[in-house]
């Protein structure tokens, strides 16, 4: 029976409403924070989907409180921290927790190449003054550094680090974590790489962190309760949603240009507007139209649910 940790489920990216002046749009906030919780589903702010690293600290900080007084008590509060100088991080983190934060989430800093030695002496000195429970975000595509999965796992018994999340594209990698930590109590795996949801779920991940949650976490839902029945098939059924969904506002896209035309696709069912933080910008009127017909037709014929927010 697998085992059910304290940092499992489904945990989505949010991304950062923001309106035409670059403020925070906490009206979107609460829509967004609905949406998921309809569908048992946890917030995870100020990530890679969330534009973290282009935002500033007061509006960092404006985020954190605007979620920390309307979320659900019923689920956990996940929020990123990471930033290149370790003194705001760890003075971050201590406002997440002073402000309800469940659990904190750091990846590597991003300018300097570092070290197998230099990565675990950042994340031990990070954990040893973060008042809380941390999880170490590997995300090469970002940070340009991989985690050696032996270090990850010696710094696993950190008593502050309390799980991983792994955006990394690698099938042996994502083995090898199963293997590790599938059957661990204390630590918890949460997988970044949305393609293998499904596969990891069945194999003994405890979460999932899919961008695509922002716009149907239903689907999720879905996965989790075809994987608790044992219907494995109707599990890859939700599988193909999520991969056809992704592809729609990734494929052929950089990382930014893909955050942008997901938020052209909330925007359609009334989530946010799609502003992005510069130096990120959107693209074309013509490709706005070409996205939201292409949506409308895949959710259509996949039979996806979404919640529509009809707002001025």
């Amino acid at each position: 029976m697998k085992i059910k940790k304290k940092y499992h489920g489904t945990i989505v990216p949010l991304v950062t409403p923001i309106n035409e002046k670059f403020q925070l749009d906490k009206e979107a906030i609460n829509r967004m924070l609905e949406n998921l919780k309809q569908f048992d589903a946890s917030p995870f702010i100020l990530g890679t989907t969330g534009e973290s690293a282009l935002l500033s600290n007061s509006l960092r900080l404006e985020y954190l409180e605007t979620v920390s007084g309307i979320r659900s008590s019923e689920h956990k509060l996940y929020v990123g921290i990471s930033s290149n100088s370790m003194r705001e991080t760890i003075e971050f983190s201590k406002m997440c927790f002073d402000l309800g934060a469940d659990a904190v989430v750091a990846t590597l800093p991003f300018y300097y190449k570092l070290s197998e030695n230099q990565i675990k002496e950042y994340f031990l000195q990070l954990a040893d003054h973060v008042a809380g429970p941390m999880i170490i975000y590997n995300i090469p595509s970002t940070t340009h550094m991989s985690i050696p999965l032996d270090l990850l796992n010696e710094l696993s018994y950190h008593e502050h680090i309390v799980g991983t999340k792994d955006s990394e594209r690698s099938e042996e990698r994502l083995k090898e974590s199963l293997a590790l930590w599938s059957d661990r109590p204390d630590f918890s795996h949460l997988l970044g790489w949305a393609a293998k949801s499904t596969y990891a779920l069945i194999n003994g991940s405890d979460g999932l962190v899919p961008s695509t949650g922002n716009l149907a976490p239903s689907i999720y839902q879905g996965m989790y309760q075809a994987i608790a029945e044992g219907a494995e098939e109707k599990a890859y059924q939700y599988q193909r949603q999520s991969d056809l969904l992704g592809d729609l506002y990734q494929t052929d896209r950089t990382l930014g240009e893909s955050l942008w035309a997901l938020k052209v696709l909330m925007q359609s069912v009334g989530l946010c507007e799609p502003y992005m933080m510069p130096p990120l910008q959107g693209l074309s009127a013509e490709e706005i139209d070409a996205l939201k017909v292409s949506f409308r037709k895949l959710v259509k014929e996949e039979g996806i649910k979404l919640n529509i927010y009809n707002h001025v």
